[in-house]
């Protein structure tokens, strides 16, 4: 007999199908369960288009009326892009509602299951809390505070070094950190490099080693003077955003590339003001893949919720590209694992 878990799981699992196309919107998945069967299933699928709700009963083999639904987040009782899923769980004829999550925004929140309680529609809160939770942080945190979740990806060697020097490309880890890599950009809305990245590396910034939508593609060039024969802005593999300066710069837009201005601070791009205009772009994550630059200016900044720290074997020479993260007991480590003979450490600031 499977338990309230089981099809709170099976919701969160159809819910993840959504990531890379419904944001900046959240992931929802939805089943419906009668007489002890799971009679629908669907979720979000495209920012804009069915909620899960809907799709499940679209889904649906039997007849749903008197059935369970399970959502991982709170249905909605607003109109916006689509009809309230309140109104739609009564109109036809849900019975009861198992929800993992409150909706965050405050047109929502609390209020769908209240709209559902009015509606003799019974409610049951908090099933999988921490899982559905974890699997929309970013859009928890978007909501919350208008910044999108930041990751930061550091790779480097025993010695805590990150290349040779800011000149030269180099590959520090092995295939299957490489692989681990891509599946990481697939869950996310962007990924993040310095100008000096783009032009030493001249990176595609794509999801090829696994399956996913590849993220907005997003890099720092403060004065615009990356040459325009780079892969991103030409390969046609994702939306490609440059970030320049807002006191030389106007907002625009060509072919190849969005220009978004950004404030500064100490002749840098203001990492805040970074992640807010992306944050109004409808980016809920983003993933900081720069050098030691880059990824200096966010952590001092305060700025970074998540750190994927991958370390190979061997040492290597060039104190300019040090590893510049240095965690304090602020930070948990969440998880760590053997890619090979490579290192993975993710940590987690405490707090969130």
């Amino acid at each position: 007999m499977l338990t309230h878990e089981n099809y709170m799981a099976r919701a969160i699992e159809l819910a993840e199908q959504g990531r890379g196309s419904v944001s900046p919107n959240p992931m929802v998945g939805c089943v419906l369960v009668k007489d002890g069967e799971i009679i629908g299933e669907g979720f979000h699928q495209r920012f804009g288009e069915a909620h899960a709700e809907v799709m499940a009963f679209r889904n649906a083999i039997k007849d749903p009326l008197d059935c369970t639904v399970y959502v991982n987040l709170e249905p909605c009782n607003i109109d916006s892009k689509t009809p309230p899923c309140t109104k739609f769980l009564k109109d036809n004829g849900a019975s009861e509602v198992y929800i993992a999550n409150i909706d965050p925004n405050p047109d929502i929140s609390g209020k769908g299951i209240e709209e559902l309680n009015r509606m003799n529609i019974k409610t049951h809160l908090g099933i999988l809390e921490k899982e559905a939770m974890d699997l929309n942080k970013g859009f928890y945190k978007w909501v919350k505070t208008g910044l999108p979740w930041v990751i930061c990806k550091v790779a480097q060697s025993e010695n805590r070094l990150m290349g040779i020097d800011n000149k030269s490309s180099i590959w520090i880890t092995n295939d299957i950190s490489k692989k681990h890599t891509h599946e990481l950009r697939s869950r996310v809305d962007a990924i993040l490099i310095g100008k000096n990245t783009a032009f030493v590396d001249n990176p595609s910034l794509t999801v090829r080693l696994a399956s996913g939508k590849n993220p907005i593609r997003v890099i720092a060039d403060t004065n615009r003077t990356l040459p325009q024969n780079l892969k991103i802005f030409n390969d046609g593999e994702s939306e490609s955003i440059i970030l320049c300066s807002s006191k030389q710069f106007s907002d625009n837009q060509t072919s190849q590339c969005k220009f978004i201005t950004v404030e500064e601070k100490d002749d840098m791009l203001y990492p805040k003001d970074i992640l807010k205009k992306l944050a109004n772009h409808g980016v809920t994550s983003v993933l900081v893949e720069g050098g030691p630059c880059i990824l200096k200016s966010f952590f001092n900044e305060g700025l970074i919720d998540e750190l994927y720290e991958y370390t190979a074997p061997g040492i290597l020479d060039g104190d300019d590209m040090k590893n510049p993260i240095i965690l304090d007991n602020s930070w948990n480590c969440i998880n760590q694992e053997m890619l090979g003979d490579d290192k993975l450490v993710i940590y987690q600031k405490k707090e969130i």
